[in-house]
């Protein structure tokens, strides 16, 4: 582990469920560009569809070779994924882990119930 994955963990700690959220949405994730427009989905037993993205360019190329690439932010991630399709992160990494649009547009949604909540109370005084 390198002194910058330590800060980044120390980091992340000590963030809010809702800091962590908005962190996420703007993290860029690599990918492996299929022939045509969209993405390479694999079928899992267990799992489901999947698409495999990857934090870095360098994770993506121990998974896939020399290949095609494109990247996008975890955001728009969310609104390109095909409903019922989830994203795995970094599945040779140590600690791969899935991305659920779903979950995310519900984290969203609160994010934006509680800014109006916030907006609401905030009245002058």
């Amino acid at each position: 582990m390198t002194l910058a994955d330590l800060v980044r963990q120390e980091t992340a700690a000590r963030l809010t469920e809702r800091e962590k959220w908005v962190a996420l949405r703007t993290a860029r994730l690599y990918f492996q560009r299929p022939e045509h427009p969209g993405f390479l989905i694999s079928e899992t037993a267990e799992g489901g569809p999947l698409v495999p993205v990857f934090t870095s360019l360098e994770g993506l190329a121990l998974f896939a070779g020399a290949c095609g690439w494109a990247s996008t932010t975890v955001e728009d991630l969310v609104d390109l994924l095909p409903e019922g399709v989830r994203a795995l992160v970094d599945p040779l990494g140590e600690r791969p882990f899935l991305l659920d649009a779903r979950t995310l547009r519900e984290a969203e949604d609160q994010e934006a119930d509680e800014d109006q909540v916030e907006g609401a109370d905030g009245g002058g005084s």
